[in-house]
């Protein structure tokens, strides 16, 4: 199978929406001089002529331009674009700065000089690095990513407009609306009444549902399945068919921190391939922090991943594999957790480790289904537990003590498991913790981290299917091999295992 180069000219791209090819999806965005709109590369519009089209690589360029989003195609559904690269280190400290200016985007989002602090760079110097990169300055592209957020929440749910302001990260209704006026030239509520914004679905069982767009192709069956094989019970259920999901997804249960609220709820959805897009439902009562919940499910499910970038790289050394994704994880601690009870023992005992362990200190849940009825234990409880308590699970010690290492952790801030993070420094605070060596820190880091580049050299199953295994340097012969694969290791690590 031949990959598709990225168009990088304007003639490419402009064939590419010529033919609606939604495998750019989000690559580019065509905003049109003679109307003044940007649209997506799968716009259903007529094509616009090529002189009047003009082509950016984010959305927060177009609206910096002065384009205003279609409200046919709708660029806030498009997977996001992450060009990764291992070895431009300054591009890479950009796209740091814009994943925690995303975790920030339905809350306070950091200020210049804390965001620098924590990336251990000066504010001047984060500032011209991010333009340099991302073509905008970061109070730009802030601002463009909470307009999207507003405009998804105003046309895909019925929540307040006020809601909608205050989730989308605007401090105050009048800036809120006065923002959305200067950059779309109508006020919050006139969007919810134009004609040519899609219907949206009726609300049923007290939940909101949005859509989440993601490029082709993508391996559905292979995503349900990895989730299916380590499915936990009562917090989880993998639908294969017409079931809770309609044509299969996934749904579970899952509490988090939010704006100084505790929230607790369930939320999941099913994917349609037809369109290339996932919906996603969310419990009235996660309804608070649905901005960030659109954004980790999309982590989760690996929906902004680029396969033509990818597949450049992997499909020589892995034929077979493109659709592939790499499956994250909603809760960073939850799959810390998982991750060191699987530690040298198969994927079901590692399972069998982790039920018992909800079972026996997972809170109770109310839902709409049976399948559905606790949650994973929370740091705080396991940093307090007795430590014979988790023992009688048939826990080793070690493990126990990895547990609550890294439930204090977690519980007290000093570890931070979710996709902003800096991966590499996070890896080796990981591995200063008792009982987590390079093994489990890599596959947080591939998993909760989202980082593209993590890989678990030691991994058993990894040698056995790169031909290694039982050499008394494998760890080194896999790292040496898994040089060409770079900057996408853990996709090369998820292939390996599928070859399997």
């Amino acid at each position: 199978m031949t990959t598709p180069a990225q168009p990088t000219s304007d003639d490419a791209r402009y064939a590419a929406v010529q033919a609606r090819d939604a495998r750019f999806d989000g690559s580019f965005f065509t905003a049109v001089t003679s109307t003044g709109i940007y649209c997506r590369p799968v716009c259903r519009v007529r094509v616009p002529k090529r002189e009047n089209c003009r082509f950016f690589g984010h959305a927060a360029q177009a609206e910096a331009a002065g384009f205003r989003p279609c409200l046919r195609c709708r660029p806030e559904l498009a997977p996001h674009s992450l060009i990764w690269s291992t070895q431009d280190a300054s591009h890479t400290l950009a796209l740091q700065a814009a994943r925690m200016l995303d975790e920030g985007t339905g809350e306070a989002a950091p200020g210049m000089a804390a965001l620098a602090t924590r990336l251990g760079v000066s504010d001047r110097h984060l500032r011209r690095i991010f333009e340099a990169h991302l073509g905008v300055s970061p109070l730009q592209y802030l601002q463009t990513r909470r307009l999207l957020t507003a405009k998804q929440l105003l046309t895909d749910t019925d929540l307040p407009v006020t809601q909608v302001a205050l989730a989308s990260g605007f401090a105050s209704l009048r800036r809120f609306n006065a923002a959305f006026a200067a950059h779309y030239g109508l006020n919050p509520t006139q969007l919810r009444k134009e004609g040519s914004a899609p219907p949206k679905p009726p609300r049923q069982g007290g939940y909101s549902q949005v859509q989440l767009g993601y490029r082709p192709p993508y391996d559905v069956q292979a995503m349900l399945g990895f989730f299916r094989t380590r499915q936990l019970n009562a917090i989880e259920y993998v639908a294969p068919h017409a079931d809770l999901a309609g044509a299969g997804g996934l749904f579970r249960t899952l509490h988090l921190q939010h704006g100084g609220q505790e929230l607790k709820g369930w939320l999941g959805g099913s994917f349609d391939g037809t369109r290339a897009l996932f919906t996603l439902q969310v419990s009235d009562s996660l309804r608070p922090a649905l901005p960030l919940l659109i954004r980790r499910m999309r982590a989760a499910l690996d929906l902004d991943a680029d396969p033509q970038v990818i597949d450049a790289v992997l499909l020589p050394h892995f034929p077979g594999s493109a659709g592939l994704r790499v499956p994250g994880s909603l809760d960073g601690f939850e799959l810390a957790v998982r991750a060191v009870l699987g530690q040298q023992v198969t994927v079901a005992a590692g399972r069998t480790f982790a039920q018992r362990l909800v079972d026996r200190f997972g809170e109770p849940i109310e839902t709409p289904w049976q399948q559905l009825s606790r949650l994973f234990p929370s740091a705080q409880a396991l940093a307090e537990a007795e430590p014979g308590r988790i023992g009688e699970l048939g826990i080793v010690r070690q493990r126990q003590t990895a547990i609550q290492a890294l439930a204090r952790s977690v519980a007290s801030g000093a570890l931070d498991l979710n996709r902003s993070s800096d991966a590499l420094a996070t890896v080796e605070q990981l591995k200063a913790l008792p009982g987590i060596g390079d093994w489990t820190a890599q596959y947080i880091a591939m998993r909760a981290l989202r980082w593209p580049d993590a890989f678990p050299a030691g991994d058993v199953a990894l040698h056995k299917a790169l031909g290694v295994q039982g050499s008394k340097r494998a760890a080194q012969e896999a790292e040496a091999l898994s040089q060409a694969w770079r900057p996408w290791r853990s996709y090369a690590v998820l292939r390996a295992w599928k070859a399997l």
